[in-house]
């Protein structure tokens, strides 16, 4: 395989949940510059036909990531009025738990407990998406996930905003421009916090992680060649898989997999 398995500062136990929260809202920021919603709109919609009901299971969501404004766009432009949207975690933000789950006429939930997005609960039916986490997983456990899904008859979107085409030394040049990266797109992000301003401007701490973790993230993403290996023995007749690219801003990868109805 061409990814490379290095660590990120978000990956680690010790790291602070407000740094963790601060990375995480400047990503969502990078999600609207990149249209993540609409290429997630399309390519759920593609798929939630496969699903014995109208509901998406969102796994590692982290603070929430883009699923949030995806189910909003797939209720309104797509008219799946009756749209449900479950969101999961292995270490769940409690705190954004507790936000979302007052307001239960949404049809927004989060579940508190872990949840391990190679083994889900049999009671979460629906589309399981994986936004921009898919690349954490080392390549046992990211095959057990595909695994999963297949044997559990779910569909599954996995998406990237890096497709990993370029040369791995491209990534570590990238590095002062992500730094610099952050200080332009942190006015854009909601809430914007006083830990965020001054962790920003004053201390730039959180640019400095949003460098590493960036560029990490690139050489961890696994190219569609990576994605072939990880298939091998999956494909069936009455399971399919379908990856590709998207280069509506930008270029991004994709992987659905989903039940054939006979």
């Amino acid at each position: 395989m061409k990814r490379i398995h290095l660590f990120e500062f978000e990956d680690m136990p010790w790291f602070p949940d407000w740094l963790r929260i601060s990375l995480t809202r400047l990503i969502v920021v990078m999600h609207r510059l990149l249209g993540t919603t609409k290429d997630l709109a399309d390519l759920v919609n593609k798929v939630i036909r496969y699903s014995p009901r109208p509901s998406i299971i969102d796994l590692c969501s982290g603070s929430g990531g883009a699923m949030l404004a995806v189910a909003e766009t797939l209720k309104g432009e797509y008219q799946l009025k009756n749209l449900t949207l479950t969101l999961t975690d292995l270490y769940p933000n409690r705190d954004l738990a507790t936000q979302i789950n007052r307001q239960a006429s949404s049809g927004i939930a989060y579940k508190t407990n872990s949840i391990d997005a190679a083994n889900v609960p049999s009671d979460l039916i629906g589309v399981r998406t994986m936004v921009c986490s898919f690349h954490h997983m080392r390549p046992n456990t990211a095959r057990n996930i595909l695994i999963n899904a297949k044997e559990s008859r779910q569909p599954i979107c996995i998406y990237e905003i890096s497709d990993n085409s370029l040369p791995t030394l491209m990534w570590w040049v990238a590095l002062p421009l992500n730094f610099i990266m952050a200080f332009l797109i942190t006015p854009f992000v909601r809430p914007l916090t006083w830990k965020q301003i001054i962790f920003t401007y004053l201390l730039p701490i959180i640019p400095l992680f949003f460098a590493w973790d960036g560029a990490v993230s690139n050489v961890r993403t696994y190219t569609l060649k990576d994605l072939d290996v990880l298939l091998e023995g999956l494909y069936s007749d009455d399971y399919r898989w379908e990856r590709g690219t998207i280069t509506r801003k930008g270029k991004k990868i994709y992987l659905l997999g989903f039940p054939v109805i006979s």
